[in-house]
């Protein structure tokens, strides 16, 4: 027995050693630890790299059933990958810096980077206890100053590159959290991502990237990202909503000429993908905060534009645009010019409108565009159909807008065409008229990364009244987050609050200055990490070239759906934007991406009133009632959150059934990119698989001739003499081998694997003691190196316990043998009129002939055909025989 086993464990019984998972893990934990078995290779290693990544956790202190299941299959990954012979790079770190810690040290009255480094340590210590082979000298987090210095000196890198910029701009503002929010932390609901507050709209100087400049390379780039799901790549398409249209520019027109408007200016500029109506609009709006709002109003007009412009500054853009909300609107005492026709038109403001996409104006067209029809319909304005509807006399069918593409009908030289024959003619005509100009337009807006609080990563400029923003030369940085600020979450930033911090001289001309007080959005943070980790001790650059050649880009990335938009299209962003500035040479992050599904508990619900109760409050689990107002409550499966009463605690599992059970079971429950409903009794299920895998090693590793010992089962020599046994042991062995290999690769079903693990055990199980020493090893070996990434601590015990050289970890993934899989016979069903009535062993190789001449001649058939012929025979070669009497 190897001498890293030889602590004692309790002894059950029957004399064999009782599986105590506790001890078990942790004694392997720190073997592990004082061998550095994963640390990551060195550059120069010449084995292919690996490079297995998790979503990096915000530290909350406590971690939870989601943690645990994105960190385990990140894992799985990895242990197989080093098995296979790849050179593994699996670390971690923190997503550190945010709004959560700033409330939580505020809340507390205590230095949000004390805060943070004592959930650091808590969640490392808890992480720690599931056994990931994670290469903890490369941990980041991005709130200490030796990462955030790199995170500014790529800000001047975006801003040396003309892709950051300062402007003023209506934005998201959250009146809870005190801060600017990006368009993708604004919900569904019009409300903030983080506090949960209906967001308002103000108007701040604000800091931005341009990634709008790369909409069409992430677009177009999707389709190379071939590992990624389906869903997130429709996401990304969808949020950067890329429309091929035209500009139409609407002279205004003057009520005191008579002469059909010709100038271009004043102007309205409207996008459109459907130039085809232009001879339908019937009206234009406008957004209420379009800039030309306020000069063109009439004054009759002007007291009701004003009101109607303060309500809609209290709406998100989402409650303004949704469907189900009724269009409101009014006029604005303004007409335009249909340069296609000359006819006047009515100028609007309307809450479907927005300043931010488009123009800010949108010409009306209520026949063939649905929400233009019913804000038509709701105020009453004229409607023209100008594309024919087929089966009718040019009227709408049901009250709807006829929205698909037809032949143009009262559109003056353009009635006959198809729609998309007319969109060309159009816009060629306006272009030589100059009123019309072909344009791609984009749902992406800047990137937004201001925010007024302070725990964030400074950014790093100066103003100067004489020399304007100036970037804080590079060799000052990191421009560090001052100590000891007053916090209290409201009002402006807290930085701006520090006059010392503040005032400082301008770094071109010396004059009094004042350094910009706004902190980082922490997406800017977690944009980058995965390249850091390639190089993490760099105190000269942010990563060298030579280290993101070796490992980038990441082979697998494992996180959730939720950061479809957010993180994973910011990534994208950087290091497109980085490769043209010449730090990289990749042009996407993450080559496959696997989205975990989320991790559901059982959720008690009062329907009547939507408050969840407790699980300990409900006395009675087969008729669940409020303990309150005995109503039935609702049983249902939703996501695990303090909220609803419904997490389970990691530790509580750990220290219940072992980091192995949690793990087996968070892989088995479903595959990883479906949700996982929790359920106790399949964790004890788990729990009792190892157990019995334990007495398997332990009753193989038993003094006497039937001792098993791996000290030599590398050099092991399978005999050419196979018995019966030996054969189906064998082929046992490499159908799991062959099966858990396939998935373990490309589309990853640890669920499956783990069933082929089960079977493999039962196949052993009984019959090791009917084989050849052997096969005994070979089968024993294989079973606990398969066993290895989903069971790392049991494994390495079972490894020990067997006399193994060194770590189970260390070991060759075991490769099946095509020989070993091929049957000499098989079991042929025989059915009689369709029925099942027995079976026999036949020559695996036997055609439809002899296999209807061994069925005829069979017991079976004897039995169920009392002597008569039957008049067919169906044979199903390597399958069944059906005999018809």
């Amino acid at each position: 027995m190897s001498t890293e086993s030889t602590t004692s464990l309790p002894e059950s019984n029957n004399g064999q050693r009782r599986y105590d998972p506790l001890a078990t893990e942790q004694r392997w934990q720190n073997h592990w630890s004082d061998i550095n078995l994963d640390v990551t290779p060195p550059l120069d290693d010449g084995r292919a790299p690996f490079y297995a990544l998790s979503m990096f956790p915000y530290p909350s202190g406590s971690l939870h059933m989601g943690h645990v299941r994105n960190y385990v299959i990140t894992d799985v990954i990895a242990r197989v990958q080093r098995m296979r012979g790849d050179a593994v790079l699996h670390p971690m770190g923190w997503d550190a810096f945010g709004l959560p810690a700033e409330n939580a040290a505020i809340e507390r009255e205590i230095d949000p980077g004390i805060w943070t480094d004592r959930n650091i340590d808590q969640m490392k210590d808890q992480l720690a206890r599931l056994g990931l082979s994670i290469d903890w000298s490369r941990e980041q987090a991005t709130c200490h100053e030796d990462y955030y210095r790199w995170t500014q000196w790529l800000f001047l890198e975006l801003l040396d590159g003309d892709l950051a910029y300062q402007k003023e701009a209506q934005v998201n503002w959250d009146p809870i959290d005190q801060t600017v929010l990006a368009n993708e932390q604004v919900d569904a609901d019009g409300k903030s991502w983080r506090s949960g507050a209906v967001v308002e709209q103000r108007l701040l100087r604000q800091w931005f990237l341009k990634i709008t400049d790369y909409a069409d390379a992430l677009l177009d780039d999707l389709a190379l990202l071939k590992g990624w799901p389906e869903r997130v790549r429709t996401m990304q398409a969808n949020w950067i909503g890329r429309s091929k249209g035209a500009e139409i520019r609407f002279s205004l027109h003057d009520p005191s000429s008579t002469a059909i408007e010709t100038a271009l200016e004043p102007s309205i500029t409207v996008f459109t993908t459907r130039p085809d109506t232009l001879f339908g609009a019937s009206y234009l709006v406008l957004a209420p905060e379009h800039p030309l709002v306020e000069t063109i109003t009439s004054a009759e007009h002007r007291d009701e534009v004003t009101a109607f412009r303060d309500l809609m500054s209290t709406l998100s853009s989402e409650d303004r645009t949704a469907d189900d909300q009724p269009k409101r609107g009014i006029p604005i005492g303004a007409e335009v010019i249909n340069p296609a026709n000359g006819e006047r038109l009515p100028v609007w403001i309307a809450d479907y409108v927005l300043a931010e996409y488009g123009t800010g104006a949108v010409m009306g067209v209520p026949a063939h565009d649905q929400r233009d029809f019913l804000f038509a319909r709701r105020h009453e304005l004229p409607l023209r159909v100008v594309i024919q509807v087929p089966g009718t006399d040019e009227h709408l069918n049901d009250g709807q807008a006829w929205t698909e593409p037809g032949v143009l009908i009262h559109s003056g030289a353009f009635d006959g065409l198809t729609s998309e024959d007319a969109k060309e003619a159009i816009v060629t005509k306006g272009r030589e008229e100059g009123w019309a100009t072909p344009k791609v337009q984009y749902r992406l807006r800047d990137w937004l990364i201001s925010r007024q609080r302070y725990w964030g990563c400074p950014i790093p400029v100066i103003h100067c009244e004489s020399c304007g923003a100036v970037p804080v030369p590079r060799d000052d940085l990191p421009v560090s987050l001052p100590k000891g600020v007053d916090l209290s979450g409201r009002g402006g930033s807290p930085l701006a609050q520090l006059e010392e911090w503040v005032n400082v001289p301008c770094p071109r001309c010396g004059k009094p200055a004042r350094r910009e007080t706004d902190t980082m959005d922490t997406f800017m943070c977690s944009s980058w990490y995965f390249l850091r980790f390639a190089d993490p001790s760099n105190n000269q650059q942010p990563f060298s070239s030579e280290a993101i050649q070796r490992w980038l880009p990441v082979k697998q990335y494992v996180g959730g759906i939720e950061h479809a938009i957010l993180h994973l299209l910011y990534a994208r962003f950087f290091t497109k934007a980085l490769r043209d500035r010449g730090l990289l040479t990749i042009d996407e992050p993450f080559e496959r991406l696997l989205t975990q599904g989320m991790v559901q508990g059982v959720t008690y619900r009062n329907p009547r009133t939507g408050r969840y109760v407790a699980p300990n409050l409900v006395t009675d689990e087969g008729d669940p009632r409020d303990p309150d107002d005995g109503g039935v409550l609702e049983v249902l499966f939703e996501k695990m959150s303090k909220s609803k009463y419904n997490g389970v605690d990691p530790a509580a599992v750990i220290d219940r059934y072992g980091a192995d059970t949690a793990r087996m079971f968070i892989l088995f429950k479903a595959p990883p990119e479906k949700d996982l409903e929790w359920d106790d009794a399949d964790v004890e299920g788990q729990f009792r698989f190892l157990q019995r895998l334990w007495r398997l090693i332990e009753s193989a590793a038993a003094e006497g001739d039937q001792h098993v010992s791996l000290s030599n089962q590398n050099g092991s020599v399978i005999p050419d003499d196979l018995s019966d046994n030996d054969q189906t042991m064998r082929r046992a062995v490499h159908t799991a081998i062959e099966a858990i290999g396939d998935d373990l690769t490309g589309e990853f079903q640890f669920n499956t694997a783990i069933s082929e693990l089960m079977k493999l055990s039962n196949a052993l199980s009984g019959k090791l003691q009917t084989v050849q020493p052997p096969i005994r090893e070979e089968a024993l070996s294989v079973l606990i190196r398969l066993l290895a990434p989903f069971a790392p601590h049991l494994a390495e015990e079972f490894w020990h316990r067997l006399d193994g050289a060194g770590s189970v970890h260390q070991q060759a993934w075991p490769m099946h043998e095509a020989t070993a899989l091929v049957q000499d016979t098989i079991e042929l069903v025989i059915q009689v009129k369709g029925k099942v009535r027995g079976s026999l062993q036949v020559p695996a190789d036997a055609d439809k002939d002899t296999l209807e001449k061994l069925a005829l001649a069979s017991d079976v058939a004897e039995k169920w055909l009392e002597g008569q012929a039957p008049r067919r025979v169906i044979v199903v070669p390597g399958k069944l025989v059906n005999l018809v009497p």
